[in-house]
């Protein structure tokens, strides 16, 4: 079951690569990674959006594909760490990058809580796959995760000391290249044959992983 966990979060770490880059190609306007921000892709924001095709329908599939991938490797790894909290917050990570893909940036009131559920859910589940994974990548995880948090604390409250410097495009991806780098790793991680999750005591007595 493990493997199959794996396979699903390195897909979904590939699949937001992958898409937004493309994404980016072919792009038909001016774009800047630091200025525009990586949601600009599917639709510039409100209240006068412009979609560009056919960069809109690569990113939306690209996110609502990673989001269904992250949301079912959750439902795989329930069956071995339950009552988790980096269940909840990987199960939130996709859901909220699912919801990215269902409501570009057009819908106003929709796409910054969409956004931001992915991001902090996403930060904080890369930080508490340290209690899953070992030494390196349990330490590896945690500053990945927490890089991405401070982005997104530093973005989010304080803007005017970060976004000089790098951007808004440039400081949201500060946010979500950690995590994608995240779950490439910890997939790879969950697909080796030698791989044991750090399972807690009372679930180690019936533990499925290695089936």
């Amino acid at each position: 079951m493990t493997k199959v966990a794996g396979v699903l979060f390195f897909l979904a770490g590939t699949t937001l690569v992958i898409g937004i880059l493309l994404a980016e190609i072919l792009y038909p306007a001016r774009y800047s990674i630091s200025q525009n921000m990586i949601s600009t892709l599917a639709a510039s924001p409100p209240p006068h959006s412009v979609i560009h095709q056919p960069s809109a329908t690569v990113f939306d599939h690209a996110m609502s594909i990673s989001g269904m991938l992250l949301m079912s490797a959750s439902f795989v790894l329930f069956r071995l760490y339950r009552r988790s909290i980096f269940i909840i917050s990987t199960f939130l990570l996709g859901m909220g990058t699912l919801g990215v893909g269902l409501f570009p940036a057009f819908h106003a009131h929709v796409h910054p809580l969409v956004a931001l559920t992915a991001f902090l859910f996403g930060g904080i589940a890369a930080i508490t796959s340290f209690n899953m994974s070992r030494f390196p990548l349990s330490i590896l995880s945690v500053f990945l995760g927490s890089v991405s948090l401070f982005f997104l604390f530093l973005g989010t409250i304080l803007p005017h000391v970060v976004v000089p410097v790098f951007g808004a495009g440039g400081t949201e991806r500060m946010v979500l290249y950690p995590l994608v780098l995240w779950l490439v790793g910890f997939g790879g991680y969950l697909m080796n044959s030698f791989t044991v999750l750090r399972l807690p005591k009372r679930e180690r007595g019936n533990n499925p992983a290695k089936k």
